[in-house]
């Protein structure tokens, strides 16, 4: 096959994806994660897997030119991050999508405040039908299972730049020192995360909360005063 034929042949290929996105997207709106969501999503990622594995631990890790085993800290160890960036893409599987948002807000770990709501009816003996069985309701959707693979596309094309980070001097964070430089559209890294977004109903909630506090603490007033005469 000539140079020509295998660029057409391609170009065609890619042509064919992008058009089965769109009608992904058109049709079941289906929103893939951006460039930008999968780096912040992973650093986030691979930054709190490495904080859970803190240790003061030291291993053993071959023998010196002396012949002594070598003894290094857990926390500086080679080990430590393989482990690591071995858990982190099946970790995006605990993402959920709130497609009320339109940012990158939009992956959280929690449940979707479309599905709170829907299980919220269902416990009061609403009957829901949705065409998918409710065992179902809580499966990762298809943005969150591609997540995991492109993920797992993220690692294998950035592994050396996160080990570089690994076992450099550290003086930005990862999102700081690795998204930055690679991204061209840099949004949604000042944005929160999709856990710290407080919905509605939390809000209401925290409202509630304080009412009524403000209320047993005038309930207590009025009866201190009773007492007293």
């Amino acid at each position: 096959m000539g140079v020509t034929a295998y660029l057409l042949v391609l170009l065609a290929v890619l042509e064919t994806g992008r058009c089965k996105k769109n009608i992904e997207e058109e049709e079941y709106g289906v929103k893939y994660a951006t460039d930008c969501e999968v780096c912040k999503l992973v650093v986030k990622e691979v930054s709190e897997k490495l904080e859970s594995r803190d240790s003061s631990d030291v291993i053993e890790t071959g023998y010196s030119m002396d012949g002594k085993k070598k003894q290094t800290k857990y926390n500086k160890s080679e080990l430590r991050l393989v482990e690591t960036l071995e858990e982190v893409c099946e970790g995006m599987l605990e993402y959920r999508i709130h497609k009320e948002r339109p940012d990158s807000t939009r992956w959280a770990k929690k449940m979707s405040q479309t599905f709170e709501t829907l299980h919220g009816l269902v416990n009061k003996g609403v009957k829901v039908e949705l065409g998918i069985p409710m065992e179902l309701w809580d499966e990762p959707s298809a943005e969150v299972a591609h997540l995991k693979t492109q993920c797992e596309g993220f690692i294998e094309d950035h592994e050396e730049d996160i080990g570089s980070w690994y076992f450099g001097a550290r003086e930005l964070n990862l999102q700081e020192d690795l998204c930055a430089s690679i991204l061209r559209d840099k949004k949604c890294l000042s944005e929160p995360y999709g856990e710290d977004v407080k919905s509605k109903d939390d809000e209401e909630d925290n409202e509630k909360k304080k009412d009524d506090s403000k209320k047993r603490k005038g309930d207590k007033g009025k009866r201190k005063e009773k007492t007293e005469l």
